[in-house]
């Protein structure tokens, strides 16, 4: 194991079962967002590099590059196990392509989940119609260096938001979310309590043909508010 900052590999990291991350798929970021208190969603620039409906959920496998270098992250998809996203930290680099083609092909034959970057990618049609979830700020067709400068498996920020090794991450068309893997049971269980609610006022709406409304008042009453009458 390298440990010199700067240069540093921790080849492997605990992972949560795979029954509780599985519990993620198919739940809405937005709901999970909610769960978080609207915290630990990544910022709007991380967006899905794939056709709609695509839906990412892993642990987090961390990866810290310079801006403009992604040889780290070849070996970071060497260590990687399958159910692993990648999730890297270029501190937020817009004019290189951290990723392209050539690594979500051998992503995908690893059975890595997904990729997360708050930087740019390349190859960008060619992803858009492969089977795997990229996630990432935006496009160039600038390509990296590979000279080597990085970490694996160390705290990163992406997107605004800390990730660090084993956190769960979940992406669809609204964005990115990481879950603190020692919250992880707690925000499923919730998330799944907050989505059974919202399909039920759904039901009711359309049950009754409107949106029960009190609440609204109640909200601005509670607020100090009171009509103005003209």
């Amino acid at each position: 194991m390298m440990t010199n900052l700067g240069l540093r590999i921790i080849e492997d990291f605990e992972r949560l079962p795979k029954n509780l991350v599985d519990g993620f798929k198919g739940l809405a970021t937005a709901n999970i967002a909610d769960v978080m208190g609207r915290f630990r969603a990544m910022d709007y620039t991380v967006k899905s590099m794939n056709r709609l409906g695509v839906h990412l959920v892993g642990n987090a496998l961390t990866i810290r590059i310079h801006p403009t270098d992604n040889l780290m992250i070849h070996k970071a998809m060497d260590l990687a196990k399958p159910g692993d996203v990648l999730v890297i930290d270029a501190f937020g680099g817009k004019e290189n392509a951290v990723v392209g083609e050539l690594i979500c092909h051998y992503a995908k034959i690893k059975g890595i989940a997904g990729i997360v970057t708050s930087s740019p990618i390349r190859d960008t049609n060619a992803i858009y119609n492969m089977d795997i979830p990229v996630f990432a700020r935006g496009t160039t067709p600038r390509g990296p260096l590979k000279e080597g400068s990085g970490e694996i498996n160390t705290t990163i920020s992406c997107g605004m938001v800390p990730v660090n090794p084993g956190d769960i991450i979940v992406g669809d068309d609204d964005g990115v979310v990481v879950v603190p893997k020692g919250e992880a049971a707690n925000v499923l269980e919730q998330t799944k309590l907050i989505q059974e609610k919202e399909q039920s006022i759904i039901d009711r709406m359309y049950e009754l043909g409107s949106w029960e409304r009190k609440w609204v008042d109640e909200t601005l009453y509670q607020k100090g508010y009171s009509p103005i009458k003209g």
